[in-house]
């Protein structure tokens, strides 16, 4: 799989590091990065990514707000959003589901893991818009 453009929406600048470097350094992807919900719709008024990877706990606007202002925007609507956190009980993880996300992954996560996580969750995409379409 080639790089992928992505965007990573998190408001903790030291996990906003890990993982941009372990996305751009061991996975070959190009990394976005947004501090918030807002920073985030902004960036996407110019330019639109393959994924967005998105914390679901930040101040202003929560993940499943700026998600759904995501899915407002004719340009973003069929990005594919993985949400990315730390309250991952079954129910949570639901409802994440039922909005449109793609998956879940858990944090803290394991940077050796992440890249291939994004992979799978990826490819699974891709499977499934060739089966629609």
């Amino acid at each position: 799989m080639t790089g992928l453009k992505l965007l990573y929406v998190e408001d903790e600048p030291d996990i906003r590091t890990i993982t941009r470097l372990t996305l751009s350094n061991i996975g070959g992807h190009e990394v976005i990065e947004a501090a918030s919900g807002p920073e985030a719709l902004s960036l996407l008024r110019n330019q639109v990514p393959d994924m967005i990877l998105l914390d679901v706990m930040m101040p202003v606007m929560n993940g499943p707000e700026t998600f759904r202002r995501m899915r407002e925007m004719p340009s973003v609507r069929n990005v594919p959003v993985v949400f990315m956190t730390a309250k991952v009980q079954t129910r949570e993880i639901e409802e994440y589901m039922k909005m449109g996300a793609i998956g879940v992954i858990a944090k803290p996560f394991d940077p050796m893991t992440l890249c291939q996580e994004i992979s799978n969750l990826w490819q699974a995409t891709q499977a499934q818009s060739k089966k629609a379409g």
